[in-house]
């Protein structure tokens, strides 16, 4: 019988797919469970993206292969994009690869930039599938720890002299996942110096980039001058366009990393369904007006939602960006234990803190991606439970 190989028993349990089963499950016994758990954006594609697929797909020149390294009408669209939306220039030639997704080019970096044995610094807590490239890298990696005193930002200065010495490669991630922090220019500026004093090439991921509330936009790494000596930008097309089953995305800037990924690609890939990259130009190119709705739709929602939270007494703090809220569990109880107890007693899901790192813990990732109705109700059901008032309760089940 075929085993697998030690590299893929090595892999990470996917965390997500474990908490799809629990909802599951849950639901097949025909309870009405209010998911919060999901990153899964709930509302449609702007209709003229998919007209615009629908076109494409008509035009048989779109059934025939792709060029490898994907159109280059898309990476002249991704330039644009960030003229357009950041000042920033991009030369589409060199320093643009076309993704199918973005969690593709978080995974390939490891192996196209890294050496077994390499050291890398991730953010904890983070998204969880930085550690797929790990280990399919063959790499290793110390944690930059995201807390609250200091905003969900890393301290550059805490990190010990070996810690800096040894990392060859960084990840970020604002407007972060699961925290639903934002970073500052000056942030920025700080981790180029870093990059440049330590030899750190840097990969920000960028994937909520257009989710940033109460007015503030959140900024672009490349933003600051020599960022894109020293690292690149992560987009998907997921959360700003709804296309996130539509698999398709991009890295922008260092054109030394840019061409490692277009080189491991070109080994993995032939690229994305041309039809799709068209529809994919469209969504950059064309009238932004679906992002500006896209973004006032979380922001009621968040609004509401912290209320709520704040209503029935829990001490939250309104997230900044991205579609998520990390929440403080009550006292006694663990991210787990809280996230088990509102699935079993309050039919809410809603994903468990330490899925998403050490630091993790004592959390719960809420996301925003119900209406509004739903929210309240969500509020309403753990109200009742009285967490807030009195002594923790059992998440034994009765019989």
């Amino acid at each position: 019988m075929m085993k697998l190989s030690n590299k893929l028993q090595k892999l990470p349990t996917q965390f997500f797919a474990s908490l799809v089963q629990k909802v599951n499950a849950a639901i097949a016994e025909g309870r009405d469970v209010i998911n919060l758990g999901q990153g899964n954006p709930d509302r449609p594609t702007p209709p003229h993206i998919v007209s615009a697929l629908q076109l494409a797909a008509e035009d048989p020149q779109t059934h025939k292969y792709s060029p490898f390294q994907g159109i280059q009408q898309l990476k002249e669209a991704a330039a644009n994009f960030y003229k357009r939306e950041y000042g920033v220039d991009i030369d589409p030639n060199r320093e643009v690869a076309i993704l199918g997704g973005s969690k593709i080019g978080l995974v390939e970096l490891p192996i196209a930039v890294l050496n077994p044995g390499d050291y890398m610094l991730l953010p904890d807590p983070g998204y969880p599938d930085y550690l797929s490239g790990v280990v399919l890298g063959d790499v290793h990696y110390d944690t930059l720890p995201l807390t609250e005193d200091n905003d969900f930002l890393p301290d550059y200065e805490s990190l010990s002299d070996e810690i800096k010495q040894r990392a060859k490669l960084m990840y970020l991630n604002y407007p972060n996942n699961p925290t639903g922090a934002t970073a500052t220019l000056e942030f920025f500026q700080q981790t180029v110096d870093f990059a440049k004093q330590n030899d750190v090439a840097v990969v920000h991921d960028f994937a909520y980039g257009a989710l940033g509330f109460d007015g503030e936009r959140p900024p672009s790494f490349l933003q600051i001058e020599g960022a894109k000596e020293v690292g690149v930008e992560l987009y998907t097309l997921s959360k700003t366009y709804n296309m996130a089953g539509w698999r398709v995305g991009f890295a922008v800037g260092n054109a030394d990393i840019i061409a490692a990924l277009n080189l491991i690609q070109d080994h993995l890939f032939c690229s994305i369904f041309p039809a799709i990259q068209h529809a994919a130009i469209a969504a950059l190119n064309e009238d932004q007006h679906c992002v500006e709705e896209q973004l006032a739709i979380y922001e009621r929602r968040r609004n509401v939602f912290i209320e709520e939270a704040h209503r029935i007494g829990w001490d939250v703090v309104a997230p900044k960006g991205s579609f998520f809220a990390w929440l403080k569990v009550p006292e006694g109880y663990t991210s787990e234990q809280f996230a088990d107890l509102l699935l079993e007693k309050a039919n809410v899901a809603v994903a468990a803190g330490n899925g998403f790192g050490e630091y993790g813990e004592g959390y719960i990732r809420v996301g925003l991606l119900v209406d509004e109705s739903r929210l309240k109700e969500a509020i309403s059901r753990i109200e009742a439970l009285g967490l807030f008032k009195g002594e923790p309760i059992s998440i034994t089940k009765s019989n």
